[in-house]
């Protein structure tokens, strides 16, 4: 065999050898930490014990493969180009290839997630997998607890993405189904540790922050091992857009690491004295040995792949084999019993048992500055957007362009805005008081969107992101065809976005989507998600001036803000007026110290959703006059412009035509002589 055939061969080799490596990590650590020894109450079997721990391994590299395969699909390869575009819809051999991958992992995490919930529930109740009624008890767990139902919905997701994993043809197919796999790690970051005990909403938080980047950054070194040998000349440029992603991967799982790692440890001593501490402890140092291997790929390795791709490869070896281990290290720890009690109850009050906080002390002007419930998801974003906005304010700036000051600002101001609405005193207590609650509401939908539209980082992305000439997509190409799709042109439709900004109101607080959210931490994500958008579509529709929505003219603009704002207006003394309250069984129930009568409380928050509505809608219509004049003027100048040329234009046919009538003199005269 020659040495180019035998350089692939190997890196297959390495990549197959990423499970067993998992598996090894596991069995070893289950031993050393003796999470796998017989319960003296009720003990399910060996095959329960030792078969949970493994599949688990299976299942998350399963998950991992699936998501980081699809993302290289989505954003690193060249893949096949749309119908209609004067080109062949024929994907690109890697780009098969790695959507193969992706599909058998696809597959395999479906399979092995009906495996897991099998042996989690015969682990968690202690029921031998022979016992006599364990298909209904099975049955009875899956359908009748809070447990048993996420873990359905894990299985059911699971199927989901596998089959939209089978079903992907094109790049879009990619991305969606990329993006499904993460929504299907929701039930996982649910039912994880720590997602019982206290600061609930953090520990999911930071696992699902933690489990997504992994996938893509482990996923996509593993398709990118397996793709490389069809890459050829096209290797180097696939690598440093599989370097970009690893970097953001690797700092969003340290981040969120090392807060799950303080939600389970006690202190810094049980990294040595405590069985769990010596196994995470070992994680850790594998984890930096990731970071020096992907230091040492983005400064030595891609820029000699072009001359001596088998750099790569090696690297790439030993990295997929490290990975392997930290999966099964991981699912040691999952398994194993943290220093720190995973108790759900440490707080006898009712607060504490509704929200998952204790009580928080009387709201004052400083308290609302004081009291906090970090959450890393919203922590994460407020912070990536920071990051990226300045990122492209700086290449704009290192290539000779300018971006005013104030857009950045503005940017930086409502992102730290953002931040204390959904993690500060609006947060903590809208979670006990109505008005509160109204306060960080009418703050996130009618504030910060109408920031981030005078920051316009739309049309900072379009000037500041590189164009791709080879077929793939990258994020510009991403925001175009999101931009140019047909739902983001329906929802960005002016009319439309007034009626979702003021509409969805009225959907959301006087259904059981209230109750939904205030109740799950998913749906209280959702709401910020989607009222966040709401706003920034209206506002952008209005105001702003980035590219997606065919605004309409001032007049117009004017009579939907003022519409939109009466219907905002009507909700909010729809709510002063309401004598049944709200979210009853959780307003109604908190028993707070400092007494809240929570009906007064709901009056009071209509009130306050009607007075901030005011505000803004003054601001909007200031901006927006201020617009609308500098319009005037610009068209002004424009005619005055046109006019000046038409003058000139009227003027040099005038003396055109004399110069003709003089010459044609001149040579009747010549004719006489």
């Amino acid at each position: 065999m020659s040495e180019a055939a035998r350089r692939p061969a190997a890196l297959l080799g390495w990549a197959a050898g990423l499970l067993p490596a998992a598996l090894v990590a596991a069995v070893a650590g289950l031993a050393f930490t003796g999470a796998a020894r017989p319960n003296e109450l009720v003990d399910p079997g060996s095959v329960v014990r030792w078969g949970l721990p493994l599949v688990t391994a299976v299942v998350r590299l399963a998950a991992m493969v699936t998501i980081g395969a699809f993302a290289v699909c989505a954003v690193v390869l060249r893949g096949p180009a749309r119908r209609g575009r004067g080109a062949a819809a024929t994907p690109s051999p890697a780009w098969r290839l790695a959507s193969r991958v992706g599909m058998v992992a696809a597959v395999t995490w479906a399979l092995g997630q009906a495996v897991y919930l099998i042996l989690a529930y015969a682990q968690v109740w202690g029921r031998p997998l022979d016992a006599p009624t364990f298909g209904q008890e099975l049955r009875v767990f899956l359908t009748g607890t809070e447990l048993g139902v996420a873990y359905l919905w894990a299985l059911v997701l699971a199927v989901v993405v596998s089959v939209a994993a089978v079903a992907t043809a094109g790049m879009t197919g990619a991305a969606w189904t990329a993006v499904l796999g993460a929504v299907a790690l929701v039930p996982v970051a649910l039912t994880g540790h720590a997602a019982g005990a206290v600061a609930h909403n953090v520990a999911v938080s930071a696992m699902l922050l933690h489990l997504v980047p992994l996938g893509t950054w482990l996923g996509g070194l593993v398709t990118l091992g397996v793709v490389a040998p069809r890459l050829a000349d096209e290797l180097p440029a696939a690598a440093r857009r599989y370097s970009a992603l690893a970097l953001w991967s690797f700092a969003l799982v340290g981040v969120t690491g090392l807060v799950s790692s303080a939600l389970r440890l006690t202190a810094p001593t049980d990294l040595v004295t405590t069985p769990y501490g010596a196994v995470l402890a070992a994680k850790v140092a594998l984890f930096a040995g990731l970071g020096v291997a992907g230091w040492l790929h983005r400064e030595r390795t891609i820029p000699r792949l072009a001359t001596t791709p088998q750099l790569f490869w090696r690297l790439a070896g030993v990295e997929v084999l490290v990975f392997g281990l930290v999966t099964g290290l991981a699912v040691v720890l999952g398994s194993s019993a943290p220093p720190q009690p995973q108790d759900p109850v440490v707080d006898p009050s009712a607060v504490f048992a509704i929200t998952g906080y204790g009580e928080p002390p009387l709201p004052t002007p400083a308290t609302w500055f004081t009291q906090w419930h970090p959450d890393p998801l919203y922590l994460v974003v407020a912070a990536s957007a920071v990051v990226v906005y300045l990122g492209w304010v700086r290449r704009l700036r290192r290539r000779g362009d300018a971006w005013p000051v104030g857009h950045t600002l503005v940017w930086v101001l409502a992102w730290v805005l953002f931040a204390w609405i959904t993690n500060g005193g609006p947060m903590v207590y809208g979670m006990v008081l109505f008005s509160a609650h109204m306060v960080m509401h009418m703050t996130l939908v009618m504030l910060v969107p109408v920031l981030w539209a005078l920051a316009a980082p739309v049309t900072l992305a379009l000037r500041a992101l590189p164009a791709r000439r080879d077929g793939s997509r990258g994020p510009r190409e991403w925001l175009l065809a999101l931009l140019h799709s047909r739902w983001a042109m329906a929802w960005a439709n002016p009319w439309v976005a007034g009626v979702n900004f003021a509409g969805s109101l009225f959907v959301f607080y006087y259904t059981d989507l209230f109750d939904l959210a205030l109740a799950t931490h998913v749906g209280h994500v959702l709401m910020v998600v989607h009222f966040s958008l709401a706003g920034y579509l209206f506002a952008n529709a209005i105001i702003g001036t980035d590219p997606g929505t065919n605004r309409p003219s001032y007049p117009l603009r004017l009579v939907l803000l003022f519409a939109t704002m009466v219907f905002h207006a009507f909700f909010g003394l729809s709510l002063a007026s309401l004598t049944e309250l709200l979210a009853a069984e959780h307003f109604g129930r908190l028993g707070l110290t400092w007494w809240v009568d929570a009906l007064a409380d709901q009056q009071l928050g209509g009130f306050v959703t009607w007075g901030i509505g005011e505000a803004p809608t003054l601001v909007l219509a200031v901006i927006m006059a201020f617009m609308w004049a500098r319009s005037d003027e610009r068209a002004a100048v424009r005619l005055d412009r046109q006019a000046d040329r038409t003058g000139e234009a009227e003027l040099a046919e005038y003396n055109r035509m004399l110069a003709e009538r003089a010459a044609a003199s001149a040579r009747e005269e010549q004719g006489r002589t």
